[in-house]
């Protein structure tokens, strides 16, 4: 797994990205080795957030936390994207080395983890909706009107579909896809 660890108003000392080495090497046996893991630490008012996001292929996991010390908010990002894991154990499996995983698990096994049931992902509803062409704005501004937390649309400038979202903070996210 490659690691890019970034600092925003921060600087990183060595023990931190050694910890980070640590604490994520462990999940480095379930992705291939052409996983990514991108680490980044921002201070904001004598708050540290620690977000990690992992790609590897079309798998993307991420977690975030906000803790006074970036090592605490360390541990609960790593708890985290070990708990997404173990969520999508059977996705995963199906996907990379049954073994290896099944190795995984019986290391960090916890007697929570026991009596943690499989999720059935069955889609309950369907809904078709009309794609119109929009400007990026105007699509927000349709997303506040009918009062929904995403608005898929047709982006107008550049002809895909695209989705706006809201995020924390009063801010939005826009989701393009990528060929």
């Amino acid at each position: 797994m490659k690691y890019n660890i970034i600092g925003r108003k921060v600087n990183l000392r060595d023990n931190f990205k050694e910890r980070v080495y640590k604490k994520l090497g462990k999940f480095e046996k379930i992705y291939s080795e052409d996983a990514e893991a991108t680490v980044t630490v921002t201070l904001e008012k004598n708050r540290q957030t620690v977000e990690v996001t992992i790609r590897d292929g079309a798998m993307v996991y991420r977690a975030e936390s906000t803790a006074l010390e970036m090592n605490d908010a360390l541990d609960v990002v790593v708890d985290i994207l070990g708990g997404q894991i173990r969520k999508n154990k059977t996705k995963l499996s199906k996907k990379m080395k049954a073994e290896t995983l099944e190795q995984y698990f019986l290391e960090n096994r916890s007697d929570d983890e026991e009596t943690m049931q499989e999720e059935d992902y069955s889609v309950v509803r369907t809904k078709t909706i009309s794609v119109k062409p929009l400007s990026v704005e105007e699509a927000i501004l349709q997303m506040n009107l009918i009062g929904h937390e995403f608005f898929m649309f047709l982006n107008s400038s550049t002809n895909t579909v695209n989705v706006v979202y809201k995020r924390k903070g009063n801010t939005y996210g826009l989701l393009e896809p990528e060929f």
